[in-house]
């Protein structure tokens, strides 16, 4: 099993700043691919943004040039820094990693934090 810890999120006003965390731990032979998704009331889960094992990225349009997505191996970590923060960005974000163990990969979501954008 894989255990996902997130934090960070919470209340911030539309132009401030947070860097959300997700931490993987648990029965993990090595780290593929990690993201940030999130999920907005009434709304579909959708990806925010994306890295590779190698540090390739890709990010929604509606955040690029705002957040930015990393990741330290060394941690088994991936961080997103959200700047120019918008009340359109409120929603729960969900960390998902792939993890391998054994000859298998799977997929592991986070629980999810709240990101609130709001004056």
């Amino acid at each position: 099993q894989v255990q996902l810890v997130e934090s960070g999120g919470g209340l911030v006003q539309p132009g401030g700043s947070l860097r959300l965390s997700c931490a993987a731990s648990g029965s993990i032979f090595s780290i593929g691919a990690m993201g940030w998704h999130r999920q907005a009331p009434g709304k579909e889960r959708e990806l925010v943004a994306h890295i590779t094992s190698d540090s390739s990225t890709v990010y929604a349009d509606s955040v690029k040039g705002r957040f930015t997505i990393s990741r330290d191996n060394a941690k088994n970590t991936v961080y997103l820094q959200m700047n120019n923060l918008k009340p359109e960005d409120t929603a729960v974000y969900y960390c998902k990693v792939h993890s391998s163990y054994g000859s298998s990969w799977y997929v592991n979501w986070g629980q999810g934090t709240q990101v609130t954008v709001s004056s």
